[in-house]
Parts: C-alpha cells; structure tokens; sequence
C-alpha cells in the first residue's frame, strides 16, 4: 500500500515538474504585461508604414530563428570578441534585416512591463503582426519562451534551407525540426511578399530553362548581371503580381513557372508537392489556414521554458 502511495505521489511531482516548464499558452502574459500585443503592433505598424518590405524581413527573422535549435531568440546575439552568434551565418550575412525594428519593440516592451516578456516571445508576435498588417491570416500566439544564452553560427549554417536547395533537401531540413511537408509548402507561402537578391537568383535565371517562364527570366536579368560581383544586392520581389500584400500569388506564380528562387519553383516542378502547390493556388482560404497551423508549430520548436533560459533585457546581448 506504502509502494503504491509512493507511486502516486511520484506520479504528480512529475506531473507538476512537466508543468513548470509548461506547454506554450496564448494567455501567458495576460496578468503580467496586458499590453504587450498593442505595444508590439504599434511599433511594427510603424516599421513597416516606413518601409513595406520590412514586414517579410520580420516574418522570416522568424523563420531563421526557430530553425536553429528553436525559438529562442539566439539570432539577435551579438558577437562579442568571445562570442560567435549566428548573424553571420551565410543564411544570415547581409541577408537578415529589421534587428533594428526588433530593437525598437523591445524598449517598447520593457517600458510597459520590464523584465517580463523575452525577446523570442516578441518575435514570435511581430512575426504574426506582420503578416496581418500586410493583409494575411491572423491568429492567437502561443507565448511564454525564455532567451536562449548560446548561438551556434554552424547549426544556422547547416540547418536553414538554402534558396539553391531541390524538393527533397527541402523536405528533409523541415522535417528535421518536426514540420511536414505541407507545413513547408505553406511556410514558403510567406514568399508572398519580400524581395531576393539577385546573388540568391542569379544562377536560376541564367542557367534554368524548363521550369521557368522566359518573359519572367528576361525581366529579371534587365536588374541581375550575369556575373558574379555586379549588382548581387540589387532586389526583385519573391511574388511579381502582389509583392507588398500577403496572399496565394506566389503559388499562383509557381503554376506559371514564374518562381524566381530555384528552391520556389521545386515546389511545383512534378513532384510529390505539386498538388499542395496547386490547392493553394486555387483556394487562397485553404493556404490561409495551413499557413496558420504551420506558423503555430514552428513556434512551438524546442521552446525554452520554466526556469531554462533568461529573459534578455537587450536582445542583443546575454543579461
């Protein structure tokens, strides 16, 4: 009876231990910093009023973040004479933009509730405010992660796909962090909006003919010189027809062979994606709502939560 009464007492100490480091919720800061989503907004609206691209460089920030050992704010640290973040990651280096913005959000932040909210906690809902604002799905975010102390520039190296990547790549870096297939075709959705460089595109528009629409080829190498060294900054939108609004054109785009990334154009290239490409294209509410569910479990990637972690009070920096 004894052995039994342990048992059970066993039984809830884990029980309770699992829940120190609970689940994600979407209420978790509604006691301790009610104002966190309007706050947030506010300086998102702002940013992306000053500059409309700024509202995909945000969402995909995102992105690049949870794909390194989780959400956990470990792309805004950065390097110190002993310290390598992951800025400077090839996926990163004079690529990922808006620290600045995310900056500018968390003083925001600190000024209503300091010491509260996490810096990968404010990503996560600048991710979704951007897309809302520039006319996508809205949706409630799961909250309560903690700031990773560590980065690793190889994990970012090694773990985020790049645009030079073919279906099956693709499909296994998702999956490697938990994401299905759909979930992937539905995340790339977020090529919507944004703008490539033209080092990220130039090898397509040159040296890939089936797969791509010619007038689309042209237009684009008026602004991306053939060689390496001239013009690899210059910008084109991800999506032709709606480069500022959040919606289905980009796979659209993919069914007339007008991706401008190579690893866009696998998506819809006669392979095991083709027929997700094709639903999104045709129903622009089914790609919303796969969108939303694909967002919520990228969040939910290797949190840190309970007493893992810290709450940064400068993003940028360990506490």
């Amino acid at each position: 009876m004894a052995s039994f009464k342990t048992a059970i007492v066993l039984f809830f100490l884990v029980s309770l231990m699992g829940s120190s480091s609970a689940q994600l919720t979407t209420g978790f800061y509604s006691k301790s910093c009610p104002k966190l989503y309007e706050t947030v907004k506010s300086v998102v609206h702002s940013a992306i009023q000053k500059e409309t691209r700024m509202g995909a460089s945000l969402l995909r920030l995102f992105f690049h973040d949870c794909f390194v050992n989780g959400c956990d704010g470990s792309l805004f640290l950065d390097d110190t004479s002993t310290f390598t973040g992951e800025k400077r990651a090839q996926p990163n280096f004079n690529s990922a933009r808006g620290f600045e913005v995310i900056d500018d959000i968390k003083s925001a932040v600190e000024k209503v509730c300091p010491g509260v909210v996490s810096c990968a906690d404010i990503l996560a809902v600048t991710a979704r405010d951007s897309v809302v604002i520039l006319g996508g799905p809205n949706w409630d975010v799961k909250l309560g992660r903690r700031d990773a102390r560590t980065a690793s520039q190889a994990a970012a190296n090694s773990s985020i796909p790049p645009p030079t990547s073919n279906l099956n790549r693709l499909i296994s870096s998702f999956s490697a962090v938990g994401l299905s297939t759909k979930d992937m075709v539905a995340l790339s959705g977020a090529h919507t909006i944004g703008q490539a460089r033209c080092t990220s595109f130039r090898a397509r528009i040159y040296n890939e003919t089936n797969n791509l629409d010619s007038s689309l080829a042209k237009t684009r190498q008026n602004n991306c010189p053939r060689n390496s060294g001239s013009g690899d900054n210059n910008l084109a939108p991800l999506d032709l027809q709606t480069p500022t609004y959040f919606d289905n054109h980009y796979f659209i785009n993919l069914v007339s062979k007008k991706g401008l990334l190579h690893s866009d154009q696998q998506l819809f290239n006669g392979g095991s994606a083709d027929s997700i490409v094709k639903s999104y294209s045709d129903n622009p509410s089914i790609f919303a709502t796969d969108f939303v569910t694909a967002m919520i479990k990228m969040g939910d990637i290797r949190p840190l939560t309970g007493s893992k972690g810290e709450i940064r009070k400068n993003c940028r920096r360990i506490n």
